[in-house]
């Protein structure tokens, strides 16, 4: 049966009025839920002390950093570094006050503010990536945010203490 010209006008405009609607557009990212839990998870997972399942949300070759500049880790190292803390089922406690995203498919990165009880607002940059049908994190940084109207001092007493 042959089709009519404006017949087929017609289904051809509204299949692509259907599939660039908002609703189609802004579809939510499958992964995003996966990818919060990982992170979530591993927020958790410090403030319970829970080692084994802390150091299963990083990849075998993940790089961690630290406040301090001597704070490069292999995921090794930080598992050395980190054991004592977990050793009396107390990690560390860091509140997240808010999380975003960037990327798409096998690889995302985040950006999170924190808050931690001793060093105030922190943040948290990371990386993850799925492998082998897993969210894993290969790269985290914690930093301390410094206001800029303590800046100065904060720099001077840093390099005081170098």
């Amino acid at each position: 049966m042959k089709m009519k010209p404006n017949k087929f006008f017609l289904i051809v405009s509204m299949t692509f009025l259907i599939s660039c609607s908002p609703k189609n557009v802004l579809v939510p990212d499958d992964q995003l839920n996966a990818i919060n839990a990982l992170v979530d998870g591993l927020h958790l997972d410090a403030h319970e002390g829970n080692f084994e399942t802390y150091f299963d949300r990083y990849s075998t070759n993940a790089i961690f950093l630290g406040t301090d500049k001597t704070e490069r880790w292999t995921i090794e190292e930080f598992k050395a570094y980190a054991k004592p803390a977990f050793d009396d089922g107390n990690g560390w406690s860091y509140t997240v006050i808010e999380r975003n995203w960037e990327g798409n498919k096998d690889m995302r990165w985040f950006d999170e503010i924190l808050f931690n009880e001793k060093l105030g607002h922190c943040r948290g940059t990371g990386v993850v990536q799925l492998i082998d049908g897993e969210w894993k994190i290969v790269h985290y940084a914690l930093t301390m945010l410094v206001p800029n109207s303590i800046a100065v001092e904060v720099g001077l007493q840093t390099q005081g203490a170098d």
